[in-house]
């Protein structure tokens, strides 16, 4: 470890590509994979609308429930090995579910071992997640002016993951389960492998010595309270992720099941989707510097809430790709009003555990999103989505209407 910190400044671009920006696309690529390759594992293997939705909840809840203590474990013993162990330990429960899967391809043994797949790769990969932003921060840290370079190319290579994984899950699902999760078990150990390369996280010792008092998620929670205008985007984003968790949990049984497509257009779903949001925070960045967050941030929440409307409806496989790559595209630029905005309103004493507060809030309707559709009836499912577009557009127009003459939202 002491010897790669050593030549890092001696070979820095060479130095964050070896310990950096190859572990990372490693891991966002089986993140990607397993996030939408799960569900559409649990539909290929159990045939069950309501499976593939409990799926989608098994995969969030223990997320949610490992997210505190996750940030916590990071700052005790470093970044580099937790990233190396949660990688590692996802490649093996990986590897099991594909013995399992060849060896018992349907029946109760194949129905378990996916539901156990999604729970346990769930929390793994916040883990992994958690671990390696952390990493991601420390090397921004490091690289003092250059730091938004940085975070420029983790940014993209997290895109470029979401683009890719979910097609390359859907390709490699019609050879059949276990060449796809032997992929992601691959990809798993190439991370865990290239961890041992990262530098050991600075933070850990401080946090550990200093014993800070910003630390912890009710710090967190407390300040959200006590900035309104982060509170509303925040609480108009987390309704409009209902419906965004909705669309993601049900969208292999509306794609194959109702539109009669392959896995592998669910997955092109998600990749056209990706690769809108691509586009959408590209030009945001220059939109924010002419017009400001309010203006951006109203089109956008405007955008969302009619495309969620309209895909709820969707007569066919094609619009309905479309309208959730509009709907993509309109969250992500969203997701960079919500980013610059928390970036000048959070005092930087407090600022890790107010962004562990905030990902934590925005993340819990995922899980409820899955338990609605493991819920619901296959042909009820446009209805719930409706409900849920409405519900949105409620959200994000209450909490626009509140930002309006908010100074922080001002150009």
């Amino acid at each position: 470890m002491s010897h790669v910190a050593d030549t890092r400044d001696l070979h820095p671009a060479d130095s964050l590509l070896r310990t950096i920006y190859l572990p990372r696309t490693a891991d966002a690529l089986a993140f990607a994979m397993c996030t939408y390759g799960i569900p559409l594992l649990v539909l290929a293997t159990t045939n069950s609308a309501a499976l593939t939705g409990a799926a989608f909840a098994l995969e969030w809840m223990p997320r949610l429930a490992a997210f505190g203590w996750a940030g916590s474990i990071v700052d005790r013993r470093g970044a580099a090995i937790v990233f190396h162990l949660a990688s590692l330990g996802r490649a093996v429960a990986l590897a099991a579910g594909a013995t399992l899967l060849w060896l018992h391809p349907s029946g109760p043994v194949a129905s378990v071992t996916v539901m156990a797949l999604a729970a346990t790769t769930g929390v793994l990969t916040e883990f992994s997640y958690i671990a390696a932003e952390t990493a991601g921060a420390a090397a921004g840290r490091r690289a003092g002016s250059r730091a938004h370079r940085v975070q420029a190319v983790l940014i993209g290579i997290d895109q470029t993951a979401t683009l890719a994984g979910p097609a390359l899950a859907g390709v490699l699902l019609l050879a059949g389960p276990p060449p796809m999760l032997a992929v992601i078990t691959a990809l798993s150990l190439i991370a865990a492998l290239l961890a041992l390369c990262t530098p050991p996280s600075p933070t850990a010792s401080e946090h550990r010595h200093k014993g800070r008092p910003g630390a912890g998620l009710l710090t967190g929670w407390r300040t959200i309270r006590s900035l309104p205008a982060l509170g509303w985007l925040v609480t108009g984003l987390t309704v409009s992720n209902l419906a965004i968790g909705i669309l993601q949990a049900a969208g292999p049984v509306i794609v194959v099941k109702h539109f009669g497509q392959s896995t592998t257009a669910v997955g092109l779903v998600w990749s056209a989707a990706a690769a809108a949001t691509l586009l959408a925070v590209t030009i945001c960045r220059f939109a924010l510097d002419r017009l400001g967050l309010w203006p951006v941030g109203a089109v956008c929440a405007v955008l969302a809430s009619l495309a969620c409307l309209a895909a709820a409806q969707a007569p066919d496989y094609l619009s309905y790709l479309v309208l959730v790559a509009i709907l993509m595209a309109a969250d992500g630029g969203l997701a960079v009003v919500l980013r610059t905005l928390r970036s000048h309103l959070i005092p930087p004493e407090k600022f890790g555990s107010t962004l562990s507060a905030t990902i934590l809030i925005l993340l819990l309707p995922f899980p409820v999103a899955g338990l609605l559709t493991a819920l619901t009836p296959p042909d009820a499912l446009g209805h719930v989505i409706t409900v849920c577009a409405v519900l949105q557009a409620l959200g994000l127009l209450c909490a626009f209407a509140r930002l309006r003459r908010d100074p922080a939202l001002r150009p």
